[in-house]
């Protein structure tokens, strides 16, 4: 696994911090995979994150709109690349866990994998033109909540996590790494 997702690394993203870019690693992939995976499994195990893995670069990103205006600007965080990969990982044993447990619906399309607003749009249309059709009347308030997901209590998501299931193991890897707190230095979700 670990092999294959340095293979597929985008070398059109930004280096971190450690100053590697992400195509000397994937052009290194078929030496760096033994040793990587080791230090996966080791932290995995420990339940301990490597110091560097914490760092980070905070980097404004323009989104839409004038640039003069800060609200126009999204903070993108740069990680090291390698830490990249470990969450890759622990995301795709989540993920697992999740659709293996039926913790999300099937009418979830915000943040999955192939889904989106339209993909949401498309089966809410689908939905009521079957009810037009059956000679049910409809009525419909859409609301869009900009920005409503764009800070998620971890405390919780956490919480939510455990009581659904996900091992010990993956949830204490998972608080050790988030929370960026700043340039070059994240720290733990409180």
């Amino acid at each position: 696994m670990v092999r294959d997702l340095l293979h597929h690394l985008d070398t059109h993203k930004s280096m971190g911090p450690e100053g590697i870019h992400p195509r000397a690693l994937r052009e290194l992939a078929e030496v760096l995979a033994k040793p990587l995976s080791i230090i996966y499994q080791q932290s995995w195990l420990t339940r301990e994150v490597p110091v560097d893995w914490r760092l980070a670069n905070v980097m404004p990103l323009h989104k839409k709109g004038q640039k003069e205006n800060l609200g126009n600007y999204r903070p993108v965080t740069l990680t090291l690349v390698p830490g990249n990969v470990m969450e890759q990982i622990i995301l795709s044993a989540i993920r697992w866990h999740v659709q293996d447990n039926q913790v999300i619906r099937p009418s979830q399309h915000g943040f999955m994998k192939g889904r989106s607003r339209l993909t949401h749009l498309i089966s809410f249309y689908d939905r009521m033109t079957c009810f037009v059709d059956e000679g049910k009347a409809v009525d419909v308030v859409y609301l869009d909540f900009s920005n409503t997901f764009d800070t998620v209590s971890h405390s919780i998501l956490l919480e939510k996590l455990a009581a659904h299931s996900l091992d010990g193991r993956t949830l204490r890897w998972v608080k050790k790494t988030s929370g960026c707190l700043g340039p070059k230095s994240c720290g733990e979700w409180s």
